[in-house]
């Protein structure tokens, strides 16, 4: 089912806004968590590049044009970057 143009274009600014947002805190806890520095550089080094990161998700969040694909795009790797972040901080500590 084809959706309409204005709906369409509302589902992949909100994949692009939300989607992009959790994706790139999902990438914050990952890369703070692998960076081999002390716990706060690690932190504001990954948050640096967090910039980088939302930007890019914006970007291909548009670039697919299927609001399905987008989201599964967007969650997918949130949910295996968050679980992964969270199981290797848990397991430095």
């Amino acid at each position: 089912m084809q959706l309409p143009y204005p709906l369409r274009i509302n589902f992949l600014v909100f994949a692009a806004t939300i989607g992009g947002y959790l994706f790139t805190s999902a990438a914050i806890i990952f890369l703070s968590a692998i960076v081999p520095m002390d716990k706060p550089d690690a932190i504001v080094a990954s948050s640096l590049f967090s910039f980088a990161i939302y930007t890019a998700a914006v970007i291909w969040v548009f670039v697919v044009r299927d609001s399905k694909r987008a989201w599964l795009g967007m969650l997918i790797p949130t949910l295996l970057l968050g679980g992964a972040g969270l199981l290797i901080s848990r397991m430095a500590s």
